[in-house]
């Protein structure tokens, strides 16, 4: 028997229920990968994520939802500093690594935000002829464009309403593994520049209530579409998540809040 200690963080939001609900655990070596993956289907949350030290400020991370083990997740990571960050009051900054991303730096903000630097994953637009016939299935309304990055199929509406009110069949769009979904407008808030809905049947369950790594897409995206490099969006789950992005050439800073909501034990 094993005992490990496990924190539940909200990320994306300083309000507790709201954002994304992200496990971090600590580990001094790792588990099997069917262990990680058992423990992340038995938390039931978007993301676990697993860390472990090897270095001064410098961990390695891996991030596993309840279906499978995930390349990038950003609000898992914010989770994971803001856990360490707690941990430690000292500390300014962290080093991460992860396999399909590389190194990257999450900073301790003055605004009590945390800073993530991120690759740039600007997706590129597809021809009409060349959208999958699935992705025109599984939404109920059609897109004004398409574009597409690693991660998922980025559907772009004229509207917001389009984006909070987009039905989905999950099945048809399971099948456009292994990308997911993000539909984005503009914001008829002015708080925010843009908005977002991200669906991924293929990798993780139905709608991520606020997704970090996407937004190193939708950021580039629509820092062309408006002509600046500092955005503010919106993601609308019924939860909720507000995602800071300042972009550059190669790189997206992704910034946010987080705030902690349990911590506990587990038994493997």
């Amino acid at each position: 028997m094993m005992e490990l200690a496990i924190s539940v963080i909200d990320a994306f939001t300083d309000t507790i229920f709201k954002g994304n609900p992200a496990a971090v655990i600590i580990l001094d070596t790792w588990l099997s990968d069917t262990q990680m993956q058992s423990i992340a289907a038995e938390n039931n949350l978007s993301e676990t994520a697993f860390l472990v030290n090897v270095g001064t400020n410098q961990f390695h991370i891996r991030w596993f939802s309840p279906l499978t083990e995930i390349d990038f997740c950003g609000h898992a990571t914010l989770a994971s500093a803001y856990e360490l960050f707690s941990q430690d009051s000292t500390l300014d900054h962290i080093n991460f690594i992860a396999d399909a991303v590389g190194d990257f730096l999450v900073t301790k903000t003055t605004s009590g935000m945390l800073a993530m630097d991120f690759p740039n994953t600007c997706p590129t637009l597809i021809d009409t002829k060349e959208v999958p016939h699935a992705l025109l299935k599984g939404l109920s309304i059609p897109p004004a464009e398409v574009l597409l990055n690693k991660q998922a199929y980025m559907v772009v509406y004229d509207s917001p309403f389009d984006v909070e009110n987009v039905k989905r069949d999950n099945a048809i769009l399971a099948t456009l593994a292994p990308h997911d979904v993000v539909v984005t407008s503009h914001s008829d808030n002015s708080q925010y520049d843009f908005i977002s809905r991200y669906f991924w049947p293929a990798n993780g369950g139905d709608e991520d209530p606020a997704t970090g790594s996407i937004h190193t897409g939708l950021a580039p995206y629509w820092a062309k579409r408006l002509g600046k490099t500092t955005l503010t969006g919106y993601q609308a789950s019924a939860r909720g998540g507000v995602i800071y992005c300042e972009v550059s050439h190669q790189r997206v800073i992704i910034s946010g809040r987080a705030v902690g909501y349990l911590k506990g034990t587990i038994t493997i």
